[in-house]
Parts: structure tokens; sequence; C-alpha cells
């Protein structure tokens, strides 16, 4: 807003002057007492957003962490299965007879039933501890917020 030398604005109109204007005796008080209050307020809200903030980063981290986990665990996996794929059809090509070749191919399928059985019991304990660990941090800054407040 832009003000002329004589105190007003650019309509004709003056301006207050704040700090110049003196409140009588309980209406000061009750301005200060409310001032007081929001400044107070204003504090724990910033208190509980640092907070938050600070369990957000937590929960990126640790998530971040835990999917790395998952995926480099997924690729572990399908190294092994493709290994036990490879080594398979390598035997089944070097099987003298029909009844080897049958053999062997029920081996291999008991083999990966019982494989595939232990990823996924290894990846439900990755996403066990991935949903865990992401949800613990804003648990934890949560708690302390609403106690902060309390």
């Amino acid at each position: 807003m832009k003000v002329t030398p004589n105190g007003t604005n650019v309509f004709g109109m003056p301006l207050l002057d704040f700090p110049k204007l003196a409140l009588p005796g309980v209406i000061g008080e009750l301005a200060e007492q409310g001032y007081t209050r929001a400044r107070e307020g204003c504090e724990k809200i910033k208190a509980g957003s640092q907070e938050m903030a600070e369990a957000l980063r937590e929960t990126y981290s640790s998530n971040a962490r835990s999917a790395t986990d998952y995926g480099l665990k997924m690729f572990e996996i399908s190294n092994a299965n493709a290994a036990s794929a490879l080594d398979f059809w390598v035997h089944l090509f070097g099987s003298k007879s029909a009844t080897d070749a049958f053999a062997l191919s029920a081996a291999q399928t008991r083999k990966a039933f019982e494989t595939a059985s232990d990823q996924n019991k290894e990846l439900w304990a990755l996403a066990q501890t991935l949903a865990t660990e992401t949800g613990e941090p804003i648990r934890k800054h949560l708690t302390k917020v609403l106690h902060q407040a309390g």
C-alpha cells in the first residue's frame, strides 16, 4: 500500500498506528493473555510439525531400506530358480532312459515345491518386517506428539 507524506494512504484515509494504541487495564490484560495463549499454541503446533516431519523421514528411510532388502531377495530367488532350472535341463538331456528322465522330473518338481515354500516364507517375513518398520516411526512420534499436547 502506498503512503502519502501526510500519513494517509492513496485513498486519502488515515493510517492507524497500532503500536501507539494503548488498551486500558482489563482489556490490555485479556489481550496479553490471548497473545500468550496463541504464541504457546503456535509453538506446540511447530513442535508437533517437526516431530511428524522427523517421523516421515524415518519412515521413508526405513521403507527404502526394507524395500531394497525385499527387492534383493527377489533377485536372489530368481537367480537360484534359474540356476536350478538350468541344472535340471542339463541333467534331463544327459539322462539315458525315459525312466531316468521321469525320476529326474519328479525329483525336480518336489525340490521346486519345497524351494518355493521356503522362498515364500522368506518373502513373507521380509514383508512383515517392511510393514512393522514402516509403521513404527509414525506410531512412536505420534504418541510423543499427543503426549506433549495433552
